[in-house]
């Protein structure tokens, strides 16, 4: 089993790497909306929760190299907020008025589910893109409404959702050392 689940991840990493030029360009975009005052909202549920709180907390703490911390906002953890907006507007707003709240064009939201199918992050991605806030998304294997909703996607090619959230962390990583080295600038 474990040797198979390497085997796994092995073969989705390597069909990730075609979108390699894909998250350099994601990477060189971050750079001058974050160095402009933008900002980066992000989500996904449960492990894609975890990983967009990642990638959040490599941009406003450090990945590669110390620099200034960055704008870079995990729509799901404000609780208070999160479980207000569950409780007064329903699961399909939960994400979507935390884009309303926090994004104004000319940012980025990094949306991730690894079905492509989750309609909170479905809705959160629309409503960016009625604001001007652009879009991308992790997702799992395409075809998937996720990522045809969004401005530009990385679909991984990975039978099982663990496989999937670990390219997307992989994805997450190579996305910041791009930034990293793209933005050289000092604390």
């Amino acid at each position: 089993m474990i040797e198979e689940h390497f085997a796994a991840l092995e073969a989705a990493a390597r069909r990730a790497e075609a979108h390699a030029p894909v998250i350099r360009c994601w990477a060189h975009r971050l750079a001058v909306v974050l160095e402009a005052g933008g900002r980066l909202l992000a989500c996904g549920n449960g492990g894609s929760a975890a990983e967009a709180q990642h990638l959040t907390g490599e941009l406003t703490g450090r990945f590669l190299v110390d620099r200034r911390p960055y704008a870079a906002i995990p729509l799901h953890a404000d609780t208070s907020a999160f479980t207000a907006i569950l409780n007064d507007y329903g699961e399909q707003e939960v994400f979507a008025r935390g884009v309303r709240a926090h994004g104004r064009p000319g940012d980025v939201l990094v949306a991730l589910s690894t079905s492509g199918r989750s309609q909170n992050v479905i809705a959160a991605v629309k409503t960016a893109r009625e604001i001007g806030v652009r879009t991308w998304a992790l997702t799992g294997p395409a075809p998937n409404e996720l990522a045809a909703v969004s401005d530009d996607a990385v679909p991984v090619d990975a039978p099982d959702v663990a496989t999937i959230q670990e390219v997307h962390l992989a994805v997450v990583h190579a996305l910041c050392a791009e930034f990293d080295a793209v933005n050289r600038v000092s604390p």
